[in-house]
């Protein structure tokens, strides 16, 4: 049981898991790689996931019908989707210590399907913030601040990128090129093995431009090096750390707000939903979306353009 309590404080960077008092010690560059394997936020997710399989009663090594008497407990409690979250916790954390995980087990899938059926709900969707929502945001925005909040908003939505992206740009992944800028996504959601890609962002046709803003943003906060997108205070003060990526949902929620929109309907994820869902409606072939999102396959991307073509060639619209 020592073992196993081990591995929960620890069970983010996976070092406590393998390194539990059965399994043989780990060099420190080792540990170091294992803590790298995973985000911060991974990290924090498994370790919360676990310690509340622990605290119910549950062990590692599980049985499946511990598992699924796991689940059924907290049925009607908790989203299925966090549910289906905490079996992965709970099959990277035997997976940690070369146990056989419980999950794959019918009757663990079999239980959760039938609390899906039961108590599934659908999944809140953000609003996309479409290119006509875009540009009310960011029309009228002035002072420094005004000018982070433009370049954020607008790099945002012509990138696709999600909001920890965004907070992880530096002036160092930024590349003028003759038709606009290529950043260098270093890390992303999706990437933890750290390849990273680079996505282009060209000029505007129209008056509101990304690359300019950006160049704007950042002459005027006199950034030479380090984050791009940085806090700025009452004051007009800018700080010298980036913005977190709840700032930028804050962010997108206050512009929302001011230009009438709901803004509990916006969070951090609308801008990439609106680049997505506006280069559907213009017709934009798919694998020039993803070229853009780096999404691997169009499955992702499904319901954003299932959405933004609902009116396309409906079948009522043609009855009526």
């Amino acid at each position: 049981m020592a073992g196993t309590v081990l591995m929960v404080n620890s069970v983010g960077s996976l070092v406590g898991a393998i390194s539990c008092t059965d399994q043989p010690a780990l060099s420190l560059e080792v540990s170091s790689y294992l803590r790298a394997s995973l985000s911060d936020n991974s990290r924090k997710a498994y370790r919360s996931d676990l310690n509340h399989f622990i605290s119910w009663g549950g062990t590692v090594p599980a049985s499946p019908e511990m598992v699924a008497a796991y689940l059924a407990a907290h049925a009607g409690q908790h989203a299925v989707a966090t549910l289906a979250r905490r079996l992965v916790s709970i099959s990277k954390a035997h997976a940690a210590r070369g146990l056989p995980s419980p999950i794959g087990a019918e009757l663990v899938r079999a239980t959760l399907r039938g609390i899906r059926r039961t108590h599934g709900s659908i999944q809140r969707q953000v609003a996309p913030a479409v290119r006509e929502d875009l540009l009310l945001m960011v029309a009228g925005l002035s002072g420094i601040k005004g000018l982070r909040d433009k370049a954020l908003l607008l790099i945002g939505f012509a990138g696709a990128f999600r909001r920890s992206e965004l907070v992880s740009l530096t002036l160092a992944d930024i590349e003028k090129a003759q038709q606009g800028l290529i950043i260098q996504l270093r890390f992303s959601k999706t990437d933890q093995a750290g390849e990273g890609r680079k996505v282009a962002i060209p000029f505007a046709r129209g008056s509101v431009c990304p690359v300019l803003a950006l160049q704007q943003w950042i002459t005027a906060a006199g950034i030479t090096e380090g984050s791009i997108f940085r806090g700025v205070n009452r004051h007009g003060v800018i700080a010298d750390t980036a913005l977190t990526p709840q700032a930028v949902a804050l962010i997108i929620k206050e512009r929302a707000q001011a230009t009438g929109l709901d803004s509990a309907n916006y969070a951090g994820h609308s801008l990439r939903a609106g680049l997505v869902t506006s280069a559907a409606q213009l017709g934009v072939s798919s694998w020039k979306i993803r070229a853009q999102t780096g999404h691997k396959s169009d499955a992702m991307l499904v319901r954003y353009i299932r959405d933004a073509n609902i009116f396309v060639d409906n079948a009522a619209g043609a009855v009526l």
